[in-house]
């Protein structure tokens, strides 16, 4: 049996908690590597080969943005966030079997705004907007052609028989229609939400729900 692994590479990056400075992006790139091999074994014994690790994601941000409570532009490409990304790109490249798909960032949209809790924290009181601080923003920027690039992949793999299976590490239910057409041309159709939490009904659109690390599991 052959298996391909599709990557959402931003999501992947908010479950992993990849945090700056915490590990060398050549560490990082081993790390996700060392994971999707778990994917082709049960209960210890390989059950199948890898054909291909597919990874999407976009290049950092190479502009500028105002920061509405700092008060000044932040140059995103001379941020150690802009060197680390490139670093650990050209580290997946260096990796066997791995396949690096790039989208853009939006970035001329690209805004700060309050993160959410922060907002209802404002609004029931308990936080003040004298109090705020730089964490309590994020950068709104958006993909561009990630999720079509999955797309065209799940359908190429499918239509081409390339593969028996597909494995895709994502929390997004934008896969839906991919994931139909794949199972219709048999592929077996496996979902790694990293214990992410996924509406019930996106069951009946997969054939298996499985995560390879309880490390992936939220803390209660």
């Amino acid at each position: 049996m052959k298996t391909a692994i599709l990557i959402d590479g931003g999501f992947y990056r908010r479950r992993a908690q990849i945090m700056i400075g915490s590990k060398t992006a050549e560490q990082r790139a081993q790390e996700l590597s060392n994971y999707c091999k778990r994917h082709i074994y049960h209960h210890g014994h390989k059950v199948s080969e890898i054909y291909r690790i597919f990874y999407y994601d976009c290049l950092p941000m190479e502009k500028k943005v105002y920061h509405p409570l700092l008060h000044k532009q932040i140059d995103y490409e001379k941020t150690e966030l802009y060197r680390w990304t490139y670093a650990f790109m050209d580290e997946l490249k260096k990796k066997r079997k791995f396949a690096i798909r790039l989208g853009k960032l939006a970035d001329e949209q690209a805004h700060f705004s309050i993160r959410p809790e922060i907002v209802r924290k404002l609004c029931n009181g308990t936080k003040k907007f004298e109090d705020l601080t730089e964490s309590d923003f994020k950068l709104c920027v958006d993909q561009k052609g990630v999720d079509m690039k999955i797309g065209l992949d799940i359908a190429a793999l499918a239509y081409k028989k390339q593969v028996d299976q597909i494995v895709l590490i994502s929390g997004d239910s934008d896969f839906v229609p991919a994931a139909k057409l794949a199972r219709r041309e048999g592929i077996d159709f496996i979902l790694d939400p990293l214990f992410n939490p996924i509406k019930p009904d996106l069951f009946e659109h997969i054939d298996g729900l499985r995560t390879c690390d309880v490390r992936f599991r939220p803390a209660r």
